[in-house]
């Protein structure tokens, strides 16, 4: 889905941050790593910190400068934290997922990293149509390098439809309780409330109004409500022994 775009890292010093891409990308269903004359690359330290995502390290290519790295690209975005003397188009990440996650015309577009330390130089950026910017505290606006690439990987995968939402338990399987089912509820726990000495006549319309309150806001399905009145049933009993 996302194959058109390439993340390009520029002189990566540190093997170990290469492998961490990968997993970002991964992770984000990316699979097109290009590494522009890394320091060490094959390295035990980027398998090791690519934990399963070996396949997108023997994928990546390697290119001796980023003109050759980006050559068969249409539109070319620079990852850049620093402000920059000369006025340049920008995009945050989202704004670059919201342009072109979904584009029809399938371009091939570069997401260009530098240095860990300094970045990209100015005649790097010479190549770019875009600075790539991630909003963030601007008294600190140093990513680690796997952690930039992994913001904008997620915005582009949540932007292209390809979030997966997680399902825990039987959520939504049991149907919301009807209104006469929560009124018989209120009126139990009502009852049961009264039978144990909890409720005292005087209070029991504040307190009884602030539970409906509660179970309103909770949305109870017909499952949890059978839950509820056992406990309820169980109380009853309890109290008459």
């Amino acid at each position: 889905m996302l194959s058109n775009f390439k993340v390009v890292l520029v002189e990566t010093s540190h093997p170990g941050n290469i492998g961490a891409v990968a997993r970002a990308m991964k992770n984000m269903g990316m699979d097109q790593l290009r590494l522009v004359t890394p320091k060490f690359f094959p390295h035990a330290d980027a398998t090791a910190r690519a934990s399963g995502a070996d396949d997108v390290l023997r994928s990546a290519q390697v290119y001796e400068s980023l003109v050759e790295a980006i050559k068969d690209c249409q539109i070319v975005l620079g990852a850049s934290a620093r402000d920059r003397t000369i006025s340049w188009p920008s995009v945050t990440a989202r704004e670059c997922a919201e342009k072109w996650a979904n584009d029809a015309s399938r371009e091939n577009i570069a997401l260009v990293f530098g240095r860990e330390n300094s970045g990209l130089k100015n005649h790097e950026l010479d190549l770019c149509h875009y600075l790539l910017r991630i909003p963030c505290n601007p008294a600190y606006s140093s990513l680690n390098l796997a952690a930039a690439v992994q913001v904008v990987c997620y915005e582009l995968y949540v932007t292209s439809g390809q979030e997966h939402v997680s399902s825990i338990g039987d959520r939504g399987e049991d149907p919301l309780a009807t209104a006469e089912q929560m009124e018989a509820f209120y009126q139990h726990l009502q009852q049961t409330m009264a039978d144990i000495g909890f409720l005292h006549p005087e209070r029991s319309k504040s307190i009884m109004r602030r539970l409906r309150r509660l179970f309103n806001r909770t949305q109870l399905d017909t499952k949890e409500l059978d839950i509820l009145r056992g406990i309820l049933r169980f109380s009853q009993n309890h109290n008459l022994k």
